[in-house]
């Protein structure tokens, strides 16, 4: 009886050890809509070269951004929008689709995931096809907090659990790609510097997913 009382117990402190271990995530899906369907598919034929007929991405790596300001609800709202704005010149020659992420998180930590992991979005030049972005709410001027890097750390440590998840990467750091084999962009010319979400967010990342050695080179 004893050792029956002693494996019950076992097992229930594995399982709330689980339960901690996975990153608590808000479902707030932005509208993948028919039109956003198929600019996602003219996106990925005419930028990737892959012809598709969903949407879908087969994830390699995992993209770190910051949004650059505002709060989760206004940038839910801007990539809730199907069709890019006017403003944003040098993206919108290549296409209309609106940019967008997988998932964006709150500067307490809080995850929301506005799509599934294995949908496209366009947030990366080059690399939309297999990447999965994570949009961190902050700027240059508002740094990111240590509950997002500790949130971003979960879930990444949630999402290679789910995929072959290779390569971890911040924005700015996209342009060493260029020349690999994970490049896929059409036209040479299409590339903008970025400098989100910042190299002291990365490398606190990076501290505490080591363990998981992933790439931040190809």
């Amino acid at each position: 009886m004893k050792n029956i009382i002693c494996f019950l117990f076992v097992l229930m402190i594995g399982f709330v050890s689980g339960q901690k271990n996975e990153p608590k995530i808000i479902s707030k899906p932005i509208s993948y809509s028919d039109e956003r369907i198929r600019l996602s598919l003219e996106y990925l034929n005419e930028h990737h070269g892959l012809i598709q007929k969903s949407p879908t991405i087969v994830p390699k790596m995992i993209v770190l951004h910051y949004t650059a300001g505002g709060t989760v609800e206004s940038n839910f709202k801007y990539f809730n929008k199907t069709h890019l704005e006017s403003a944003r010149n040098t993206l919108k020659k290549q296409s209309t689709l609106n940019v967008s992420s997988q998932f964006i998180i709150d500067r307490d930590g809080t995850i929301y995931q506005l799509m599934e992991p294995n949908m496209f979005a366009r947030h990366t030049i080059g690399l939309n096809y297999c990447a999965i972005g994570i949009e961190n709410i902050g700027s240059k001027k508002e740094p990111l907090t240590e509950k997002q890097v500790s949130a971003n750390a979960q879930l990444i440590r949630y999402l290679t659990q789910k995929y072959k998840i290779g390569y971890l990467i911040g924005h700015s750091e996209y342009g060493v790609f260029r020349n690999s084999k994970l490049w896929k962009e059409s036209d040479p010319n299409y590339f903008t510097a970025k400098e989100d979400p910042g190299k002291n967010f990365m490398n606190k990342v990076r501290l505490q997913v080591a363990d998981l050695h992933l790439k931040e080179k190809p």
